[in-house]
C-alpha cells in the first residue's frame, strides 16, 4: 500500500504533494467508468482507460485550480519525460505492437501522450461534441471489454466527424516536428503560413505518415489585442483562438483583413503533442510580453530562454562567455512584478527550462556545459533583478494559518520562485540568510522543502547542519524521509555521486520500498543529470549497480531505472560507449528477469 498520493497535513505534505494527491486519487475515481464498467479488451489497449483516465484527471485538476498552471505543469511532465521516451530506442505507439512484460508499457507514451490523444479530439470536436461522444461510450460500452477503435468510433458516430486518418496517433510512434514560415503582404493586408510536418523514424517504423495535428493559431495586434483570424474565403471572423488541421505533409493558410502585421501565436495551449521550430526573437519577445493565451506567452518565454541559454553553453564548451540577453530579464522583471497576473503562473513564467530539456535539444549533448550556462543564467537574472526579488519574496510570505487553496499556492509558489534566484551560488549575497531564515522559521513542507532544496547545492557548512536536523525532526515520517534523500540525490555538488552510495548504508535506507529506491536512485539517474552523465561514467555504472542488485527482488522497480542508460544516443561518442557497455553488462547477468531484458536490450538498440 503506497501511501504518497493519500497521507497529507501541512507539517509534512508540499503543495505538490496536495495536487499530487488530488489528481491521483481522481484517477483512480474515475476509472470507475474508463477502466472498470468500461475495460480493454486485451494489453495492447491500455490506454484506453490509461491515457483517456489521465486526461479526465488533468481537466478536474484544471477546474479545481488554476488552468494555465496545470497545462504548463503537464506540458513540462510530457516533454521531459514522454518526448525522450518517442526519440529513443524504446519508441513505442500509444497501442503498442508487441511486449515481453506489460509492465514495461506503464509508460509516458501510454498514459501522457495517450491523454495528449484525447484532448486533441477534444480540440477538434469542441467540448458539445466530444461531451456527446463520451455519452454514448458509456452507453455503447457499458459493462464491455472494448478497443481504442470502439472509442474513436463513439466518437465519430456522435459528432459526426471523420477520424479515420486520426487513428495514425495510436498507430504511429513519434514526435511530430513543425517548420513554419510566414510572409506577410502590407498591400493586401494578407498572411501567408506554410506549415511543413517531419516525424521522425522510430525503431520498426523507418517511414512515417503524416498525422493529422489541430494547430490553435491567435493573431496578436498592437497593445496584445487579439485580431480577427479570417481565411481567405470567409467574410467574417472573430477575434481570438482559431484551429487549424493539418492533415498533409505541407499545409497553407492565408490570413485576410488586416489592418497591421501580426504576431503569430502558435500551438496555444499546446494543442497537440508536437514539436515547434524555433521563432523569431522579436516575435517571442513581444508574445512573451502580450499573449492573451497564457500557455503560449509561457512558451515564447521557454523558447527565448532556450535559446539563450544554448548559445551560453556553445560559449561555454569553446572556453569563452556569454551574457544573458538583457531583453529577456527585462521581460522576465516586468512579468514578476505584473500583479494583474495570477501569482501561479507568474512563478512558471519566469522559470528557466529543466537541464534535461536542454539536453535534449543538442547533439550531441554536454551536461557540464548545460549546468555551468544555466547557473550563469540564474545568477545574471539574480543581479539584475535582486531588489525587486527581495520586495516580491517579502509581499509574498507567508500571513495566517497554511492554506491549500490556487491563491494561497500561488503566492508561495512565486515567493519560491523569487528565492529560487537570490539563493543561486554565487548570486546574490542576501540569498543565502534568507534561506537559512526560511528554513528555521517555516511553518509548513512547502517552505521548508523549498528552502533546504536550495541549501542541498551550496558548499556551505549550513547545509550540513540543516539536512542532519531535517533528519531527526522528520525521522518518524517516511514520506517526509523520501524527500530528505531525494534532495541529496539531487544536488549539482560534485561529491553528490558519493554522498548517494554512502545514503545506500544509511539505516532509513531500504531496497524493500520502492518509493525509497524512487526517491534516492531513480532520482539521481533521472533527475540529475551534470552528476549522472559524469565523464568517467561512475554515475552509469552506480545505476547498472543498482539494477543488478534490485532486478533479482523486484524485476519491476529494477526496469524502471534502466530508463536512463538507454538515453544514450544524443551523448557524446566517449559517453554512448560507456552507457552501452552498462547496457551490456546487465544484459549478460545469467538470471536477468524478462522486465529488465526488454528494456536493456531495446536500449542497446
Amino acid at each position: 500500500f503506497n501511501t504518497k498520493y493519500i497521507l497529507a497535513k501541512p507539517q509534512t505534505a508540499t503543495d505538490a504533494d496536495y495536487l499530487g494527491i488530488e489528481g491521483v486519487v481522481a484517477h483512480e475515481y474515475f476509472h470507475n467508468w474508463t477502466g472498470n464498467r468500461i475495460t480493454c479488451r486485451d494489453w495492447f489497449q491500455l490506454s484506453l482507460k490509461e491515457g483517456l483516465t489521465v486526461f479526465r484527471d488533468q481537466e478536474f485538476s484544471s477546474d479545481m485550480n488554476s488552468r494555465a498552471v496545470k497545462r504548463i505543469a503537464d506540458v513540462r511532465r510530457l516533454r521531459a519525460a514522454q518526448f525522450p521516451e518517442d526519440a529513443g530506442p524504446t519508441a513505442h505507439p500509444v497501442r503498442p505492437d508487441s511486449y515481453i512484460a506489460i509492465d514495461n508499457f506503464y509508460t509516458p507514451t501510454v498514459y501522457e501522450k495517450g491523454a495528449e490523444v484525447i484532448r486533441m479530439i477534444h480540440t477538434l470536436l469542441g467540448p458539445r461534441k466530444f461531451r456527446a461522444g463520451m455519452d454514448l461510450y458509456f452507453e455503447r460500452h457499458d459493462g464491455q471489454a472494448v478497443t481504442c477503435e470502439d472509442f474513436v468510433k463513439a466518437m465519430e458516430d456522435a459528432s459526426g466527424a471523420d477520424l479515420n486518418r486520426f487513428r495514425l496517433w495510436y498507430a504511429q510512434a513519434g514526435t511530430p516536428e513543425l517548420a513554419v514560415e510566414e510572409r506577410w503582404d502590407p498591400a493586401s493586408g494578407a498572411l501567408d503560413l506554410a506549415v511543413r510536418q517531419t516525424v521522425p523514424p522510430t525503431p520498426g517504423q523507418p517511414q512515417k505518415r503524416p498525422m493529422p495535428v489541430p494547430l490553435a493559431v491567435g493573431l496578436l495586434g498592437t497593445g496584445g489585442r487579439d485580431l480577427p483570424v479570417r481565411l481567405e474565403g470567409e467574410a467574417a471572423a472573430e477575434p481570438g483562438t482559431r484551429v487549424l488541421t493539418l492533415s498533409e505533409a505541407e499545409e497553407r493558410f492565408r490570413f485576410i483583413g488586416l489592418a497591421e502585421r501580426p504576431a503569430l501565436s502558435l500551438l496555444r495551449g499546446f494543442s497537440a503533442p508536437v514539436r515547434l521550430k524555433p521563432q523569431p526573437r522579436e516575435r517571442l519577445l513581444r508574445l512573451f510580453a502580450e499573449d492573451t493565451d497564457p500557455f503560449a506567452r509561457w512558451e515564447a518565454g521557454q523558447q527565448l530562454a532556450t535559446s539563450h541559454l544554448l548559445q551560453m553553453t556553445a560559449a561555454w564548451r569553446a572556453g569563452g562567455a556569454a551574457e544573458l540577453d538583457r531583453d529577456f530579464i527585462a521581460a522576465c522583471g516586468r512579468i514578476l512584478c505584473d500583479s494583474r497576473l495570477d501569482a501561479a503562473f507568474r512563478a512558471e513564467a519566469v522559470a528557466l527550462p529543466g537541464e534535461a530539456y536542454l539536453l535534449d535539444q543538442m547533439q550531441p549533448a554536454d551536461p557540464e556545459a548545460v549546468f555551468a550556462a544555466r547557473e550563469a543564467a540564474r545568477r545574471a537574472i539574480a543581479a539584475a533583478l535582486g531588489d525587486r526579488l527581495v520586495e516580491l519574496y517579502e509581499a509574498h510570505r507567508e500571513r495566517g494559518p497554511y492554506r491549500t487553496d490556487p491563491d494561497a499556492m500561488g503566492r508561495r509558489a512565486l515567493k519560491n520562485a523569487a528565492l529560487a534566484y537570490l539563493a543561486a551560488p554565487g548570486g546574490d549575497p542576501r540569498g543565502l540568510d534568507i534561506t537559512l531564515a526560511q528554513f528555521r522559521s517555516a511553518g509548513n513542507m512547502t517552505d521548508a522543502l523549498a528552502a533546504l532544496s536550495l541549501l542541498a547545492d551550496r558548499a556551505e557548512p549550513a547545509r550540513e547542519a540543516a539536512f542532519s536536523e531535517f533528519y531527526e525532526r522528520w525521522r518518524e515520517e517516511p514520506l517526509v524521509i523520501d524527500k530528505w534523500f531525494a534532495l541529496q540525490a539531487t544536488s549539482r555538488l560534485p561529491d553528490t555521486l558519493q554522498r548517494v552510495q554512502r545514503l545506500l548504508d544509511h539505516p532509513a535506507f531500504t531496497y524493500a520500498t520502492p518509493n525509497r529506491v524512487y526517491a534516492l536512485i531513480a532520482n539521481f539517474g533521472m533527475g540529475n543529470p551534470v552528476r549522472f552523465h559524469a565523464p568517467d561514467g561512475s554515475g552509469y555504472r552506480f545505476i547498472a549497480d543498482q539494477v543488478l542488485v534490485l532486478d533479482p527482488r523486484n524485476p519491476q522497480v529494477a526496469s524502471r531505472l534502466l530508463t536512463p542508460l538507454g538515453r544514450w544516443r544524443r551523448q557524446s561518442s566517449d559517453r554512448q560507449q560507456l552507457m552501452k557497455r552498462e547496457l551490456q553488462r546487465i544484459l549478460a547477468e545469467p538470471n536477468l528477469s524478462k522486465h529488465s531484458f526488454e528494456i536493456a536490450s531495446k536500449g542497446l538498440g
